[in-house]
């Protein structure tokens, strides 16, 4: 493969018509331009230069090549600044990864920071799976990822996570249920409830039955939802009782009283998951710093016993 800057050598000595006028104008010695030139030569497998008079003149391959530097050239320059957009932040593409529950309240919020600050850098905020967003960011096809992480659990080599906040749990009753008369309910108030799950098996639900376990009983659960409209529906007819967390509660249901547990209170914990070699990106500095301020209204970190609860 014949070397770029060879070419652009080989180019100067045409346009300026010698080898030394090529060599002054570039700020090296005639005998290394010709150096360069004999090496590029070897490469092509043909000669390049003939000599004219004082001077040299282009073979036909010479003019051929130079055609083709000229292109390589304006190339390399964009590409230059084109590069140097993508690290002052000026232009670029970010894709996020998230769940449903932190995109009105967390999320937006931070995206339209981004907006403001980088409007020419196009945006991909799509919802996943908690599983396929880290798997994304880990393969590199997402800059950041917002997860439930419980805090014991390790971060993956490679990946830098970020805490933003703990979301705890609310006690979500029917509005004319006798217990909503409290404003705050020990978490045994609802042992005997018949309860609604707001969410599928994994790191959401594993706060809720974890604090559950560690007020010795376990939910009966009457009903089951996969999103928190759905269940706040189901409690506002009456069907039981739920355990939603407060992000979730961003939209509230009419016929649902909304209240404070204790002893414990669960709580989730909400992450940022990046790459670690993408954080000297502008951009995504940008984001993490928008979803921290957005966080700042939810309740900081704190050491727990039990995981995903407070006593």
């Amino acid at each position: 493969m014949m070397d770029v800057r060879r070419m652009q050598v080989l180019r100067a000595v045409i346009t300026s018509g010698s080898v030394t006028a090529a060599a002054a104008h570039l700020g090296y010695t005639p005998s290394a331009i010709s150096q360069q030139i004999a090496a590029l030569e070897k490469e092509a497998g043909i000669a390049l230069l003939e000599r004219a008079g004082r001077g040299v003149r282009p073979t036909a391959a010479g003019l051929l090549l130079t055609r083709y530097t000229a292109v390589i050239s304006e190339h390399l320059a964009e590409a230059e600044t084109a590069l140097a957009d993508l690290r002052a932040g000026r232009e670029g593409r970010l894709t996020v990864r998230y769940f449903a529950s932190v995109g009105p309240t967390l999320l937006a919020p931070a995206l339209a920071r981004v907006r403001r600050e980088h409007p020419a850098v196009a945006i991909d905020a799509g919802l996943a799976d908690p599983d396929d967003a880290l798997a994304e960011v880990y393969e590199g096809d997402a800059d950041l990822a917002l997860v439930v992480r419980p805090p014991a659990d390790a971060p993956r080599h490679g990946v830098q996570v970020v805490h933003l906040l703990d979301d705890p749990y609310r006690a979500v009753l029917p509005t004319g249920h006798p217990l909503a008369a409290r404003r705050v309910l020990d978490l045994t108030d609802l042992a005997g409830e018949p309860w609604i799950r707001s969410e599928p098996p994994g790191p959401c639900l594993t706060p809720v039955t974890d604090a559950c376990a560690a007020a010795g009983f376990s939910p009966d659960f009457a009903a089951t939802s996969q999103e928190y409209a759905t269940a706040q529906g189901f409690v506002a007819a009456g069907l039981g009782v739920s355990l939603v967390p407060r992000l979730g509660l961003s939209t509230r249901h009419p016929g649902v009283a909304v209240r404070r547990v204790r002893h414990p209170e669960p709580f989730r914990s909400i992450h940022a998951v990046v790459r670690s070699g993408s954080l000297d990106q502008p951009v995504l500095r940008t984001l993490l710093d928008a979803l921290r301020e957005s966080a700042g209204t939810g309740r900081p970190a704190k050491a727990a016993g039990a995981r995903g609860t407070r006593s």
